[in-house]
Protein backbone atom coordinates (compact mmCIF):
# COMPACT_ATOMS: atom_id res chain seq x y z
CA UNK A 1 0.00 0.00 0.00
CA UNK A 2 0.83 3.45 -0.50
CA UNK A 3 -0.02 5.57 2.28
CA UNK A 4 0.35 9.04 2.65
CA UNK A 5 0.24 10.53 6.35
CA UNK A 6 -1.17 14.29 6.32
CA UNK A 7 -0.47 15.09 10.20
CA UNK A 8 0.04 18.22 11.50
CA UNK A 9 2.07 17.13 14.32
CA UNK A 10 4.81 14.74 13.67
CA UNK A 11 7.11 14.45 16.39
CA UNK A 12 8.14 10.80 17.20
CA UNK A 13 11.05 11.92 19.49
CA UNK A 14 7.89 13.38 22.13
CA UNK A 15 4.45 12.39 23.44
CA UNK A 16 1.36 13.07 22.30
CA UNK A 17 -0.16 13.33 18.33
CA UNK A 18 3.34 13.94 16.62
CA UNK A 19 4.48 10.72 18.65
CA UNK A 20 1.84 8.22 17.23
CA UNK A 21 1.78 9.82 14.03
CA UNK A 22 5.57 8.46 13.71
CA UNK A 23 4.94 5.47 15.32
CA UNK A 24 2.03 4.63 13.14
CA UNK A 25 4.85 5.46 9.86
CA UNK A 26 7.55 4.00 11.36
CA UNK A 27 5.57 0.10 12.01
CA UNK A 28 3.53 0.34 8.41
CA UNK A 29 6.71 1.06 6.76
CA UNK A 30 8.16 -1.82 8.46
CA UNK A 31 5.59 -3.61 7.42
CA UNK A 32 6.66 -3.26 3.70
CA UNK A 33 4.63 -0.29 2.73
CA UNK A 34 5.32 2.83 1.30
CA UNK A 35 4.29 5.83 3.89
CA UNK A 36 4.89 9.63 2.65
CA UNK A 37 4.40 12.37 5.56
CA UNK A 38 3.58 15.95 5.09
CA UNK A 39 3.40 17.79 8.48
CA UNK A 40 4.72 21.12 10.18
CA UNK A 41 8.19 21.57 11.61
CA UNK A 42 7.68 20.77 15.33
CA UNK A 43 6.79 23.37 18.15
CA UNK A 44 4.49 21.63 20.47
CA UNK A 45 4.57 21.67 23.88
CA UNK A 46 6.89 24.38 23.76
CA UNK A 47 5.26 26.88 21.18
CA UNK A 48 8.21 27.72 20.04
CA UNK A 49 9.98 25.77 15.95
CA UNK A 50 12.77 23.37 17.46
CA UNK A 51 16.15 24.20 16.56
CA UNK A 52 17.22 22.87 13.61
CA UNK A 53 13.70 23.32 11.84
CA UNK A 54 12.58 26.59 10.00
CA UNK A 55 9.20 28.10 10.42
CA UNK A 56 9.56 30.01 7.01
CA UNK A 57 10.45 27.39 4.66
CA UNK A 58 9.95 24.09 3.31
CA UNK A 59 11.93 21.15 4.33
CA UNK A 60 12.31 17.55 3.16
CA UNK A 61 14.16 14.76 5.25
CA UNK A 62 14.30 11.19 5.19
CA UNK A 63 13.47 9.94 8.63
CA UNK A 64 14.42 5.94 8.67
CA UNK A 65 13.46 5.78 5.28
CA UNK A 66 10.13 7.27 5.56
CA UNK A 67 10.19 10.78 2.96
CA UNK A 68 8.92 13.85 5.40
CA UNK A 69 7.86 17.22 4.41
CA UNK A 70 7.60 20.17 6.67
CA UNK A 71 5.44 22.60 5.51
CA UNK A 72 6.01 26.40 6.75
CA UNK A 73 3.91 27.12 9.47
CA UNK A 74 3.35 30.59 11.48
CA UNK A 75 3.96 29.71 15.12
CA UNK A 76 2.64 32.12 18.31
CA UNK A 77 4.09 32.27 21.15
CA UNK A 78 1.36 33.28 23.16
CA UNK A 79 -1.34 30.83 21.63
CA UNK A 80 -4.49 32.66 22.10
CA UNK A 81 -7.89 32.23 20.52
CA UNK A 82 -7.18 34.04 17.08
CA UNK A 83 -3.59 32.75 17.39
CA UNK A 84 -4.37 29.82 17.51
CA UNK A 85 -6.95 29.79 14.51
CA UNK A 86 -3.88 31.66 12.09
CA UNK A 87 -1.46 29.05 13.28
CA UNK A 88 -3.43 26.24 12.21
CA UNK A 89 -4.48 28.21 8.56
CA UNK A 90 -1.01 28.93 7.77
CA UNK A 91 -0.11 24.95 7.78
CA UNK A 92 -3.36 24.38 6.00
CA UNK A 93 -2.40 26.74 3.41
CA UNK A 94 1.17 26.31 2.95
CA UNK A 95 0.85 22.41 2.59
CA UNK A 96 -1.58 22.51 -0.26
CA UNK A 97 1.73 22.53 -2.63
CA UNK A 98 3.04 19.62 -0.93
CA UNK A 99 -0.39 17.72 -1.39
CA UNK A 100 -0.29 19.02 -5.10
CA UNK A 101 3.57 16.91 -5.12
CA UNK A 102 1.93 13.82 -4.56
CA UNK A 103 -0.56 13.32 -7.77
CA UNK A 104 2.16 11.59 -9.71
CA UNK A 105 2.84 9.01 -6.82
CA UNK A 106 -0.79 8.35 -6.52
CA UNK A 107 -1.04 7.00 -2.58
CA UNK A 108 -3.86 4.69 -2.36
CA UNK A 109 -5.06 6.08 0.77
CA UNK A 110 -4.40 9.51 2.24
CA UNK A 111 -4.62 9.64 5.94
CA UNK A 112 -5.62 12.63 7.90
CA UNK A 113 -4.93 13.07 11.61
CA UNK A 114 -7.58 15.69 13.50
CA UNK A 115 -6.34 18.51 14.83
CA UNK A 116 -6.55 20.24 12.56
CA UNK A 117 -9.58 20.29 11.07
CA UNK A 118 -8.80 22.70 8.59
CA UNK A 119 -6.89 20.18 6.59
CA UNK A 120 -9.60 17.91 5.99
CA UNK A 121 -10.75 19.86 2.49
CA UNK A 122 -7.63 20.26 0.69
CA UNK A 123 -7.13 16.20 1.83
CA UNK A 124 -10.60 15.19 0.04
CA UNK A 125 -9.55 17.26 -2.70
CA UNK A 126 -6.92 14.54 -3.49
CA UNK A 127 -8.78 12.22 -2.84
CA UNK A 128 -11.23 12.91 -5.27
CA UNK A 129 -8.41 13.80 -7.84
CA UNK A 130 -6.52 10.86 -7.66
CA UNK A 131 -9.57 8.77 -7.25
CA UNK A 132 -8.03 7.13 -3.86
CA UNK A 133 -9.31 6.72 -0.53
CA UNK A 134 -9.65 9.07 1.94
CA UNK A 135 -9.23 8.25 5.95
CA UNK A 136 -10.19 11.01 9.09
CA UNK A 137 -8.35 9.95 12.07
CA UNK A 138 -10.04 12.45 15.05
CA UNK A 139 -7.85 12.92 17.99
CA UNK A 140 -10.05 15.51 19.59
CA UNK A 141 -12.73 16.91 18.19
CA UNK A 142 -11.47 20.60 18.23
CA UNK A 143 -14.57 22.57 17.03
CA UNK A 144 -16.69 20.91 19.77
CA UNK A 145 -13.74 21.66 22.34
CA UNK A 146 -12.92 25.26 20.76
CA UNK A 147 -16.65 26.22 21.40
CA UNK A 148 -16.67 24.61 25.45
CA UNK A 149 -13.13 26.35 26.15
CA UNK A 150 -14.33 30.05 24.78
CA UNK A 151 -12.09 29.64 22.31
CA UNK A 152 -14.28 30.39 19.75
CA UNK A 153 -18.16 32.50 20.39
CA UNK A 154 -21.29 33.12 18.49
CA UNK A 155 -24.12 30.45 18.18
CA UNK A 156 -24.18 31.76 14.47
CA UNK A 157 -20.70 30.89 13.85
CA UNK A 158 -21.36 27.97 16.14
CA UNK A 159 -23.98 26.16 13.79
CA UNK A 160 -22.16 26.95 10.93
CA UNK A 161 -18.87 25.41 11.77
CA UNK A 162 -20.33 21.95 13.39
CA UNK A 163 -22.26 21.93 10.21
CA UNK A 164 -19.29 22.32 8.16
CA UNK A 165 -17.43 19.56 10.43
CA UNK A 166 -20.70 17.12 9.62
CA UNK A 167 -20.44 17.49 6.27
CA UNK A 168 -16.84 17.08 5.58
CA UNK A 169 -16.59 13.85 8.09
CA UNK A 170 -19.66 12.46 5.91
CA UNK A 171 -17.52 12.78 2.68
CA UNK A 172 -14.65 10.28 4.05
CA UNK A 173 -14.44 6.81 3.17
CA UNK A 174 -13.13 6.19 7.19
CA UNK A 175 -13.40 7.62 10.05
CA UNK A 176 -11.53 6.63 13.24
CA UNK A 177 -11.73 7.98 16.37
CA UNK A 178 -9.45 7.08 19.91
CA UNK A 179 -12.61 6.01 22.25
CA UNK A 180 -16.00 4.25 21.98
CA UNK A 181 -17.34 7.42 23.19
CA UNK A 182 -15.98 9.57 20.45
CA UNK A 183 -16.88 6.97 18.19
CA UNK A 184 -20.22 7.40 19.07
CA UNK A 185 -20.37 10.88 18.39
CA UNK A 186 -19.01 10.34 15.08
CA UNK A 187 -21.98 8.28 14.51
CA UNK A 188 -24.33 11.68 16.11
CA UNK A 189 -22.39 13.78 13.83
CA UNK A 190 -24.06 11.85 10.71
CA UNK A 191 -21.23 9.50 9.87
CA UNK A 192 -22.50 6.06 8.90
CA UNK A 193 -21.44 3.26 10.99
CA UNK A 194 -20.30 0.94 8.35
CA UNK A 195 -17.32 3.66 7.98
CA UNK A 196 -16.71 3.69 11.38
CA UNK A 197 -13.36 2.88 12.88
CA UNK A 198 -12.15 2.54 16.59
CA UNK A 199 -8.45 3.15 16.72
CA UNK A 200 -7.30 4.00 19.81
CA UNK A 201 -3.89 4.63 21.61
CA UNK A 202 -1.47 2.39 21.82
CA UNK A 203 1.67 2.14 23.99
CA UNK A 204 4.78 0.02 23.57
CA UNK A 205 4.22 -2.12 27.10
CA UNK A 206 8.00 -3.54 26.70
CA UNK A 207 9.44 -0.17 26.81
CA UNK A 208 6.79 0.97 29.41
CA UNK A 209 7.24 -1.14 32.26
CA UNK A 210 6.32 -1.57 35.72
CA UNK A 211 10.07 -0.77 37.57
CA UNK A 212 10.79 -2.93 41.09
CA UNK A 213 11.89 -0.57 43.71
CA UNK A 214 15.35 -1.29 45.31
CA UNK A 215 14.48 -3.03 48.67
CA UNK A 216 15.43 -0.59 51.66
CA UNK A 217 18.46 -1.64 53.18
CA UNK A 218 18.29 -2.20 57.57
CA UNK A 219 19.53 -0.16 59.43
CA UNK A 220 20.20 2.66 57.49
CA UNK A 221 18.32 5.89 55.54
CA UNK A 222 17.35 4.84 52.08
CA UNK A 223 18.94 6.59 49.57
CA UNK A 224 16.62 8.63 46.48
CA UNK A 225 17.79 7.67 42.80
CA UNK A 226 17.45 8.72 39.58
CA UNK A 227 15.33 11.84 39.57
CA UNK A 228 14.23 11.26 42.72
CA UNK A 229 18.03 12.19 43.56
CA UNK A 230 17.75 14.90 41.05
CA UNK A 231 14.70 16.72 42.63
CA UNK A 232 15.93 16.17 46.27
CA UNK A 233 12.87 13.92 47.02
CA UNK A 234 13.60 11.42 49.71
CA UNK A 235 13.33 7.63 48.79
CA UNK A 236 10.51 7.20 50.98
CA UNK A 237 8.74 9.78 50.20
CA UNK A 238 5.13 8.73 47.64
CA UNK A 239 5.46 11.36 44.43
CA UNK A 240 1.78 12.23 42.85
CA UNK A 241 3.10 12.75 39.19
CA UNK A 242 1.79 14.79 36.34
CA UNK A 243 3.59 14.65 32.85
CA UNK A 244 2.38 16.12 30.17
CA UNK A 245 1.40 19.12 28.39
CA UNK A 246 0.40 22.00 30.03
CA UNK A 247 -2.17 23.74 28.39
CA UNK A 248 -5.53 24.71 28.87
CA UNK A 249 -7.83 21.82 28.07
CA UNK A 250 -6.04 19.89 30.99
CA UNK A 251 -7.39 22.37 33.91
CA UNK A 252 -3.89 21.73 35.45
CA UNK A 253 -5.05 24.69 38.01
CA UNK A 254 -6.50 22.02 40.12
CA UNK A 255 -3.00 20.35 41.12
CA UNK A 256 -1.64 23.65 42.76
CA UNK A 257 -4.68 23.62 44.39
CA UNK A 258 -4.55 19.85 45.63
CA UNK A 259 -0.99 20.67 46.60
CA UNK A 260 -1.63 23.56 48.42
CA UNK A 261 -4.28 21.38 50.78
CA UNK A 262 -2.01 18.50 51.13
CA UNK A 263 1.22 20.57 52.15
CA UNK A 264 1.12 19.42 55.48
CA UNK A 265 1.54 15.69 54.46
CA UNK A 266 5.32 15.41 54.47
CA UNK A 267 5.53 12.40 52.87
CA UNK A 268 3.69 13.57 49.68
CA UNK A 269 5.78 15.00 46.98
CA UNK A 270 4.09 16.72 43.58
CA UNK A 271 5.99 16.54 40.59
CA UNK A 272 4.86 18.38 37.52
CA UNK A 273 6.56 17.47 34.25
CA UNK A 274 5.90 19.13 30.70
CA UNK A 275 5.86 22.74 29.37
CA UNK A 276 3.02 24.38 27.61
CA UNK A 277 1.11 27.84 27.85
CA UNK A 278 -0.51 27.07 31.35
CA UNK A 279 3.01 26.50 33.03
CA UNK A 280 4.35 29.95 34.38
CA UNK A 281 0.94 30.17 36.06
CA UNK A 282 0.86 26.58 37.50
CA UNK A 283 4.54 27.10 38.93
CA UNK A 284 3.41 30.99 40.33
CA UNK A 285 0.66 28.96 42.29
CA UNK A 286 2.75 26.91 43.48
CA UNK A 287 6.10 29.43 44.74
CA UNK A 288 5.93 28.65 48.28
CA UNK A 289 4.88 24.67 48.49
CA UNK A 290 7.61 22.87 49.57
CA UNK A 291 6.00 20.04 48.29
CA UNK A 292 6.24 20.60 44.79
CA UNK A 293 8.45 20.08 41.97
CA UNK A 294 8.46 20.65 38.25
CA UNK A 295 10.64 19.37 35.25
CA UNK A 296 11.20 20.16 31.61
CA UNK A 297 9.45 17.80 29.30
CA UNK A 298 12.28 14.28 29.33
CA UNK A 299 13.64 12.78 26.53
CA UNK A 300 11.70 9.25 25.59
CA UNK A 301 14.69 7.31 26.86
CA UNK A 302 14.09 8.54 30.16
CA UNK A 303 10.07 8.36 29.83
CA UNK A 304 10.04 4.68 31.80
CA UNK A 305 11.85 6.07 34.52
CA UNK A 306 9.68 9.26 35.04
CA UNK A 307 6.84 7.28 35.00
CA UNK A 308 7.79 4.42 37.19
CA UNK A 309 8.92 7.07 39.73
CA UNK A 310 5.41 7.71 40.64
CA UNK A 311 3.39 6.09 43.12
CA UNK A 312 0.55 7.87 41.89
CA UNK A 313 -0.74 9.64 38.67
CA UNK A 314 -2.98 12.07 38.47
CA UNK A 315 -4.37 13.34 35.03
CA UNK A 316 -6.72 16.21 35.32
CA UNK A 317 -9.53 17.42 32.76
CA UNK A 318 -11.86 20.19 32.32
CA UNK A 319 -14.96 19.31 32.63
CA UNK A 320 -16.61 20.85 29.38
CA UNK A 321 -13.45 18.74 27.55
CA UNK A 322 -13.66 15.37 28.74
CA UNK A 323 -16.02 13.94 26.25
CA UNK A 324 -14.31 15.89 23.29
CA UNK A 325 -10.53 14.72 23.84
CA UNK A 326 -8.89 11.58 25.43
CA UNK A 327 -5.19 11.96 26.80
CA UNK A 328 -2.84 9.95 24.94
CA UNK A 329 -1.12 10.20 28.19
CA UNK A 330 -3.36 7.34 30.04
CA UNK A 331 -1.96 4.21 27.94
CA UNK A 332 1.59 5.25 29.75
CA UNK A 333 0.44 5.52 33.16
CA UNK A 334 -1.73 2.29 33.10
CA UNK A 335 1.40 0.61 31.34
CA UNK A 336 3.64 1.96 34.03
CA UNK A 337 1.42 -0.24 36.61
CA UNK A 338 0.86 2.43 39.47
CA UNK A 339 -2.15 3.72 40.75
CA UNK A 340 -4.15 6.26 38.40
CA UNK A 341 -6.56 9.41 39.47
CA UNK A 342 -8.43 11.24 36.79
CA UNK A 343 -11.00 14.04 37.42
CA UNK A 344 -13.89 13.53 34.83
CA UNK A 345 -17.75 13.14 35.35
CA UNK A 346 -19.38 9.79 35.83
CA UNK A 347 -20.14 8.80 32.25
CA UNK A 348 -17.81 10.45 30.08
CA UNK A 349 -15.25 8.67 28.04
CA UNK A 350 -12.40 9.25 30.21
CA UNK A 351 -14.36 7.91 33.44
CA UNK A 352 -15.06 5.06 31.53
CA UNK A 353 -11.32 4.12 30.86
CA UNK A 354 -10.57 4.83 33.92
CA UNK A 355 -13.35 2.56 35.91
CA UNK A 356 -11.95 -0.59 37.81
CA UNK A 357 -8.41 0.63 36.98
CA UNK A 358 -8.05 4.24 39.09
CA UNK A 359 -10.17 6.56 41.06
CA UNK A 360 -12.22 9.10 39.03
CA UNK A 361 -13.25 12.49 41.10
CA UNK A 362 -15.13 15.46 40.01
CA UNK A 363 -13.55 17.55 37.66
CA UNK A 364 -12.43 21.36 39.46
CA UNK A 365 -13.04 19.50 42.87
CA UNK A 366 -9.47 20.14 44.69
CA UNK A 367 -10.89 19.07 47.82
CA UNK A 368 -12.20 15.47 46.24
CA UNK A 369 -9.01 15.35 44.41
CA UNK A 370 -7.04 16.12 47.72
CA UNK A 371 -9.33 13.39 49.31
CA UNK A 372 -8.62 10.91 46.92
CA UNK A 373 -5.00 11.67 47.03
CA UNK A 374 -4.70 11.35 50.80
CA UNK A 375 -6.97 7.96 50.83
CA UNK A 376 -4.55 6.07 48.12
CA UNK A 377 -1.39 7.59 50.31
CA UNK A 378 -2.64 5.58 53.03
CA UNK A 379 -3.21 1.91 51.25
CA UNK A 380 -0.46 0.77 49.59
CA UNK A 381 -2.90 -2.22 48.97
CA UNK A 382 -5.18 -0.31 47.07
CA UNK A 383 -2.45 1.39 45.10
CA UNK A 384 -0.98 -1.85 44.15
CA UNK A 385 -4.30 -3.50 43.23
CA UNK A 386 -4.73 -0.80 40.57
CA UNK A 387 -1.67 -0.27 39.57
CA UNK A 388 -1.55 -4.18 38.18
CA UNK A 389 -5.73 -3.94 36.86
CA UNK A 390 -4.08 -0.84 34.16
CA UNK A 391 -0.62 -2.71 33.81
CA UNK A 392 -3.32 -5.79 32.56
CA UNK A 393 -5.43 -3.34 30.57
CA UNK A 394 -2.63 -1.86 29.01
CA UNK A 395 -1.09 -5.21 28.09
CA UNK A 396 -4.35 -6.70 27.11
CA UNK A 397 -6.05 -3.92 25.54
CA UNK A 398 -3.24 -1.38 24.10
CA UNK A 399 -0.37 -3.13 22.97
CA UNK A 400 0.87 -1.53 19.87
CA UNK A 401 1.14 -3.97 17.72
CA UNK A 402 -2.16 -5.38 18.18
CA UNK A 403 -3.75 -2.18 17.46
CA UNK A 404 -1.60 -0.93 14.76
CA UNK A 405 -2.30 -4.74 13.27
CA UNK A 406 -6.15 -4.00 13.29
CA UNK A 407 -5.60 -0.92 11.40
CA UNK A 408 -3.48 -2.43 8.75
CA UNK A 409 -6.43 -4.38 8.21
CA UNK A 410 -8.64 -1.25 8.08
CA UNK A 411 -6.08 0.35 5.68
CA UNK A 412 -6.55 -2.85 3.19
CA UNK A 413 -10.48 -3.58 3.73
CA UNK A 414 -10.77 0.38 2.91
CA UNK A 415 -8.84 0.41 -0.44
CA UNK A 416 -10.33 -3.09 -1.59
CA UNK A 417 -14.08 -1.37 -0.81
Amino acid sequence: MKILIYSMNFMPELAGIGKYSGEMAEWLHARGHEVRVIASPPFFPQWAVFEGYSAWAYRKTDWNGITVWRAPTWVPSKPRALGRIGHLLSFTLSSIPLLLAQLRWKPDVVFVVEPPISCAPAALCLAKLLGTRAWLHIQDYEVDAAFSLGWLRGERVRRFALAAERWLMRKFDRVSSISSTMRTKALEKGVDETRLVLFPNWVDVDAIRPIERPPLAEGAPPQPQGLRAELGIPADALVVLYAGSLGTKQGIEVLADAARLLVCSHNLHFVFCGNGPSRASLMDACTRLANVHFLDLQPVERLNELLGMADMHVLPQRADAADLVMPSKLGGMFASGRAVIVTAHAGTALSEAVWGRGVVVEPGDAAALADAIEQLSMSPATRELLGTAGRSFAEEELDRNVILQRLEEELRRCIAG
